[in-house]
């Protein structure tokens, strides 16, 4: 077990996976699996990364990419084998590449999303990944107007930062259990991921804004998920995901929309669907999925990878790649019909539920302590020692109103 501060916590991101897909319409079939290969004399590499290519089988010029990030501990054949995201390239005809972590550079096998020096702009393994884009583009022929990425944990955070640095390569990105761009530095790894850091949707955006001085170009869209039980990367993070990319698409923190998805998740849509956060109620750390046959299900279900949805399906349809380019037949609210007299009582939303260590409840601000000991805002309920030893679960029932269990 790794036992330096920032090796500890960087291993405890264990098995985070990433994965980004893209798709180009095939006309009469899908195209067929080819196998996943590994890419040499791509660029300068100054991040020192690896790079495999998927690439179905008859795939033309113009098809759109996805470049997906696994995560610590964890390598490309396992997320590719994993994820669900090579189903939909062969069903629906797009390019996948997965940049891969030496373990020479991160003794986890980690993307490096918490050094400075990794999550600049043309400077370390920011570039790199970049330098596997215009590859790509160059070598398979991708459309330079359709690239996407995605990542989960480590690797979520790191798309985050690509989405940050590089809004003029990406057309969108989802970010999975992921952390908010330039959480760390200047925090520390500890504090974002086991903790999280607020700030105003203002400072957030100002860090994303500054990572590329200047731009004034149109900026990816932004999928967030996260499960509301993730103890490895708190799901805190989901809200200041939404805070920094809203705020940079200039929209509204209040969801335009809300949609209850099935496995107990709630989508929230901001702006005009710029802005997604699926929140997932009950769910761990890692990349859902959904093993089955339907065109909605997808993955193999394994360590960090967790059977409840597929997330490549509904970030695909969302990135337009899909076939059909529609919305998930499940994430549409079905209107009460006509000619019912009465109409049909609306469906209650599911509680807002949030289970993690008393310190952490304190910093959220839906508890308070007075002498070591911990009591929810709003009904004074009492939660124990003011500890990050003792964990409770808290329910909202109000604006600034919170009671023990849910």
């Amino acid at each position: 077990m790794v036992r330096t501060p920032l090796a500890a916590l960087t291993a405890v991101l264990s098995g985070l996976v990433l994965a980004l897909a893209g798709t180009l319409v095939l006309t009469h079939s899908s195209a067929h699996a080819a196998t996943l290969q590994p890419v040499t004399g791509f660029g300068s590499n100054p991040g020192n990364l690896d790079m495999y290519s998927y690439r179905p089988d008859g795939l033309p010029p113009g098809a759109p990419l996805v470049v997906a990030l696994h995560g610590c501990t964890q390598d490309a054949a396992t997320f590719h084998s994993h994820s669900g995201w090579r189903q939909y390239a062969d069903q629906w005809g797009f390019a996948i590449v997965y940049p891969q972590q030496r373990a020479t550079n991160q003794g986890a096998s980690c993307f490096r999303w918490y050094e400075a020096a990794h999550t600049r702009r043309d400077a370390g393994e920011a570039l790199s990944i970049r330098q596997m884009v215009s590859y790509a583009v160059t070598h398979y022929g991708s459309d330079p107007h359709r690239v996407f990425i995605t990542g989960l944990s480590a690797g979520g955070a790191m798309a985050a930062a690509m989405l940050a640095t590089y809004p003029d390569v990406f057309a969108a990105g989802s970010v999975v259990a992921g952390l908010p761009y330039r959480c760390a530095p200047p925090e520390t790894t500890v504090m974002c991921q086991f903790v999280g850091v607020q700030r105003t949707p203002q400072q957030w955006g100002d860090l994303v804004r500054n990572a590329y001085p200047g731009y004034q170009g149109p900026r990816p869209k932004v999928a967030i998920w996260h499960g509301t039980s993730d103890f490895t990367v708190t799901s805190i993070n989901a809200t200041e995901l939404m805070k920094q990319w809203t705020n940079v698409l200039g929209i509204s923190q209040t969801p335009s929309e809300t949609r209850s998805l099935p496995a107990d998740t709630t989508l929230d849509i901001y702006g005009a669907d710029q802005v997604r956060r699926y929140l997932i109620s009950g769910m761990g750390h890692g990349q859902p999925v959904d093993p089955g046959s339907a065109t909605d299900q997808c993955g193999t279900a394994g360590a960090y990878f967790l059977d409840r949805l597929c997330a490549a399906y509904h970030d695909a349809v969302w990135f337009g790649l899909a076939d059909d380019g529609g919305p998930p037949p499940t994430a549409t609210p079905t209107p009460s019909p006509t000619a019912t007299p009465t109409p049909s009582p609306t469906a209650t939303p599911p509680p807002v539920c949030v289970t993690y260590h008393n310190y952490a409840h304190t910093l959220a601000g839906r508890a308070y302590q007075v002498g070591g000991y911990t009591y929810a805002v709003g009904s004074d309920d009492p939660l124990g020692l003011w500890s990050v030893g003792v964990v409770t679960t808290l329910r909202q029932v109000g604006p600034d109103h919170w009671v023990n269990g849910c």
